[in-house]
């Protein structure tokens, strides 16, 4: 969906709970806009991300057990002061246009991509 978008992007294969001190320093390097993080079962990777930057964070919970909804539960009742933003279980391709719409707040190119994407599936285009 990003690459649909024209918008760069990296992937990392990390975990909070496996190796927390590279996370973290990833997440402090990384020249990042918006993080998409992607995780099942207790899910901490977006909010441990979301703790450790000022950035967008957008979490995809992911279905491995319980019907995704323990991924969900964990993204979306994160405490107050360090908010994830989290779309549908197994969702990722609206995480990919939720970052690309905060990043056309600031890139033109982007929200014209955006408005091609929604134009291209019948949607009205503000």
């Amino acid at each position: 969906m990003l690459e649909e978008l024209k918008v760069s992007y990296e992937v990392k294969v990390a975990s909070a709970h496996r190796s927390p001190k590279a996370l973290e320093e990833y997440v402090a390097s990384c020249g990042a806009e918006v993080f998409i993080a992607i995780a099942g079962l207790a899910a901490h990777l977006p909010g441990f991300i979301a703790s450790r930057t000022l950035k967008p964070v957008v979490g995809v919970p992911v279905s491995v057990k319980l019907g995704g909804m323990d991924a969900l539960l964990s993204m979306a009742q994160m405490p107050k002061g360090v908010p994830v933003a989290c779309v549908g279980i197994d969702n990722a391709e609206n995480a990919a246009l939720l970052a690309a719409e905060i990043l056309a707040l600031k890139d033109e190119r982007v929200a014209e991509s955006l408005r091609e994407y929604r134009r291209r599936r019948g949607f009205e285009v503000p």
